[in-house]
């Protein structure tokens, strides 16, 4: 309840802000998608409001918002609002946008429905993230190139990468632009030892929490990880070594990258609210296609500002009660020192924000030549001993505190290129969002899976046909991990 609170300040409109309606949904102003939608003009909180049925496996789906493309006043407004009742699950919902007819760069938020009271969700341009890896899709700015103005073919719905897609229902009223959103400015940066509280329980048998965002590399689902994973490792070592019970909640997607684990970020944190360990571990997707030129995905410089974007809105979405570690990324048994700007770019990032960072590609090139037992087959995914080599990794980082590391990255790189809500009547929500030792034994134990879901959409603009090519062309240029 607390932490609901405070969300709740750190969210709200205060007094004097100017709301301006944009469409209040009296009338059937939101299209309906092509299938496993319905969506129905209803009683709402004033007159009438817009309800959306979705009924599961309803992906890259979109209901078009017909006023939610931008203006010259939403550059000088905080950010947009809308009320929504919910059907009382721990699903998601969410909206996006495309950019200036740009379908490479998109832009999404996701809300909860966890309430069936009438919330009032209020997402400042600053939730409204990026979430292309590529250079061009860069955080919103009224004052810069990238201005809310240019937002274009608003819509309810999830893009491809989102793992809830089961069945839900919300209804949603008075689509708004607000002159006002406090937010929550609090970096909650600790002051010393980042991994301080973590292993302080580690190191005295205590129970911890940890909460493992990833890519294929992490997800119980992808068939490299179904009978051993490194997440089952690292709770099997911490029992088996320290006499620590490690609940992990693993929130993984195979395919993805950090930015959209950053849109899902509220699907987990509205469950488990206070996790002792957070990490974050991701690079191959967001690297984009080997070889692609020019490069389709991001580069070291980028992914620095992305990583520490991500750790800032996991501490403000745990209040600051997580320790966070950054995992550097994973090298590729085939492409051995490719990404080596994004293994800097984690360190760089950790040392910004005073993270923890786990140094995955400096223990993996610890092994030299004998790496390839580091993989499987496809030479990109962990083999079981590569599994058990990041499970101790992370131990051994926790058990040392976790501080940033301040060298360089073993080997040579090939490439250097670079809601909170407020409410009137009912409750609210806001978008805001070294070497390796023996311990680890174990491949597969009772985990929490929380299914990979989050927050992300995709834009209407030239509609279902397009949204689809273009999802289509993407699956088929990304190596996806």
């Amino acid at each position: 309840m607390l932490r609901r609170i405070l969300v709740v300040l750190a969210a709200a409109a205060p007094i004097g802000a100017a709301t301006t309606i944009l469409d209040t949904f009296d009338a059937m102003t939101v299209t309906q998608p092509a299938s496993l939608c319905t969506v129905s003009l209803v009683p709402a909180r004033t007159g009438n409001g817009i309800q959306l049925a979705w009924q599961t496996g309803s992906k890259s789906l979109y209901a078009g918002v017909a006023a939610g493309n931008g203006s010259a006043a939403w550059d000088s407004a905080a950010g947009i609002s809308f009320w929504v009742k919910g059907d009382g699950s721990d699903h998601l919902g969410a909206i996006e946008f495309i950019w200036n007819g740009d379908y490479a760069q998109r832009y999404a938020a996701a809300f909860r429905i966890d309430s069936t009271a009438w919330t009032k969700v209020m997402i400042p341009w600053s939730d409204v993230l990026p979430e292309v890896s590529n250079a061009g899709n860069v955080p919103l700015d009224p004052a810069g190139v990238h201005k809310p103005s240019l937002l274009q073919s608003m819509a309810f719905g999830k893009w491809w990468y989102w793992r809830d897609d089961l069945a839900c229902t919300y209804i949603v009223d008075d689509f708004a632009l607000e002159s006002t959103i406090i937010q929550d400015t609090n970096f909650y940066r600790p002051s010393g030892s980042p991994l301080a509280r973590v292993r302080a329980k580690l190191q005295a048998g205590q129970p911890i929490s940890v909460v493992t965002m990833g890519d294929s590399l992490t997800d119980y689902l992808h068939n490299s990880n179904t009978t051993t994973n490194w997440p089952t490792y690292f709770r099997n070592g911490a029992l088996s070594t320290y006499s620590c019970t490690a609940t992990v909640v693993n929130p993984a997607i195979g395919g993805t990258t950090l930015r959209a684990n950053v849109v899902m970020l509220p699907k987990w944190t509205q469950i488990t609210t206070t996790p002792d360990l957070v990490t974050i571990f991701f690079g191959g997707n967001d690297w984009g296609t080997i070889g692609a030129v020019p490069p389709d995905g991001i580069r070291g410089p980028q992914f620095r500002l992305v990583i520490a974007d991500a750790i800032r809105r996991v501490r403000r979405a745990t209040l600051g009660t997580a320790d966070v570690m950054v995992m550097t990324t994973c090298p590729m048994d085939v492409q051995w020192d490719t990404m080596a700007e994004l293994a800097d770019a984690g360190r760089l990032a950790a040392a910004d924000e005073n993270a923890g960072v786990c140094d995955i590609w400096n223990v993996f090139h610890t092994y030299g030549s004998t790496h390839s037992q580091l993989f499987a087959s496809d030479q990109v995914h962990l083999s079981s001993t590569g599994q058990q080599v990041v499970a101790t990794a992370v131990l051994n980082a926790i058990n040392a505190g976790g501080g940033t590391t301040t060298g360089t990255t073993t080997g040579t790189p090939t490439s250097t290129s670079g809601s909170g809500t407020s409410g009137t009547s009912g409750t609210s929500t806001s978008t805001s969002s070294g070497s390796t030792t023996s311990g680890v034994t174990g491949g597969t134990g009772t985990v929490t899976d929380t299914g990979g879901t989050g927050s992300t959409t995709c834009g209407l603009g030239g509609g279902l046909a397009s949204l689809l090519t273009l999802a289509t062309l993407a699956c088929a240029r990304r190596r996806r991990r």
